[in-house]
């Protein structure tokens, strides 16, 4: 089976363009391709949500299910989305390292989204290791995304060794819970200046739409949309709300105010006296 990437140039937005490691995406949106209800969903909300990305996961469509990876992989040909293979379901160092290897070959990219568990139930990063093992993967030519938590001195690090964006996590992966810790994601926000990615946790568009008001600069989706009770509309509800949420932020919200304000102008009203 030919595993060479097909020729993708992802579309340019002359207005606002999301730029990771100097490529040029015109969406904010990112989306997994597991856990749908079938291939044929899969491949429609896609089309309808028109991502940046696209995540596969090498062990998922791995050696094992030779025919299901075969038919994946043409549906991702189809489609023409770039591939961000992820390095899911790894606990080591040295496990992500050669999954990120074996995933260059396959996908014929530099890109990878890291992913190193440290805690099976939370399905936490290892934020232990998470840095020493992005240094390593961009000493090697990646292109990392590293998911991470909403630690502002993890986050700091791993730009540090040189991710030139990072994926922090709304809440635990799946859970659709929103974001948990507010303020700690908007210091991030504040404090780094690399894209930011926000990577799990999110379940709804207004959840999206919020972190995207608050300046991220784009989401990654699985959960929420593959488990919807329709796939395709809640893609496209996503990709309305991060385009919402972007437009939002760009605008300059107003800022809240402790009294109300008239918003009806008084000039030449007329001034009735009671005597």
């Amino acid at each position: 089976m030919d595993m060479t990437t097909p020729h993708m140039t992802a579309p340019v937005s002359h207005d606002d363009p999301l730029i990771l490691y100097g490529e040029v995406f015109q969406s904010r949106l990112m989306l997994g391709t597991s856990r749908y209800p079938s291939p044929a969903l899969l491949e429609a909300a896609a089309r309808r949500a028109q991502p940046a990305m696209l995540t596969a996961s090498l062990r998922r469509q791995g050696a094992v299910q030779p025919e299901a990876g075969a038919a994946f992989w043409k549906l991702l040909q189809d489609l023409a989305v770039p591939v961000l293979p992820n390095t899911a379901g790894c606990h080591s160092t040295q496990e992500v390292i050669t999954t990120a290897q074996m995933a260059r070959e396959v996908f014929n990219t530099p890109w990878i989204k890291l992913e190193l568990i440290g805690d099976d139930y939370s399905l936490q990063p290892d934020t232990l290791n998470l840095v020493d093992c992005a240094r390593q993967l961009i000493n090697d030519g990646f292109k990392v995304l590293p998911y991470c938590t909403e630690d502002l001195v993890l986050c700091q690090r791993l730009v540090d060794v040189g991710c030139q964006a990072v994926m922090p996590w709304a809440a635990p992966i799946g859970t659709g819970r929103g974001p948990v810790n507010p303020y700690a994601m908007r210091l991030l926000r504040e404090r780094l200046k690399v894209p930011l990615i926000v990577d799990a946790g999110l379940g709804l568009p207004s959840h999206a739409c919020t972190v995207m008001e608050w300046g991220f600069d784009a989401v990654l989706l699985n959960t929420a949309v593959a488990l919807a009770q329709s796939p395709v509309d809640m893609a496209g509800a996503f990709a309305d709300a991060v385009r919402a949420g972007r437009a939002a932020y760009r605008s300059g919200a107003m800022q809240p105010q402790d009294s109300a304000q008239p918003s009806t102008p008084v000039l030449g009203t007329p001034f009735w006296h009671h005597p």
